[in-house]
């Protein structure tokens, strides 16, 4: 690998730890406080249960979208991006 290609993939590496580090913390880490989370109510729901149905997915998508807007600015950067 050249010294570009291997700055595109320390960028891309670098990303997908992110997303995984933060995909641990809303998938697993927040679930983990579900009871200390209980006490607190939105709309007459406890967070603990709204993190749980509805919060979680909602990081999730956000994420999904965020990645991918990144991740395409590192390849425009590099020069391998896909053409519209």
């Amino acid at each position: 690998m050249n010294a570009e290609q291997d700055e595109h993939w320390k960028k891309t590496s670098r990303l997908m730890m992110i997303m995984m580090a933060l995909w641990f913390f809303f998938g697993y880490v927040i679930h983990a406080f579900v009871t200390p989370l209980n006490g607190i109510k939105i709309f007459g729901f406890p967070l603990g249960f709204y993190m749980a149905a509805q919060g979680s997915l909602i990081v999730f998508v956000a994420m999904l979208f965020w990645f991918a807007k990144a991740q395409d600015k590192i390849d425009r950067e590099a020069g391998v991006a896909e053409d519209d």
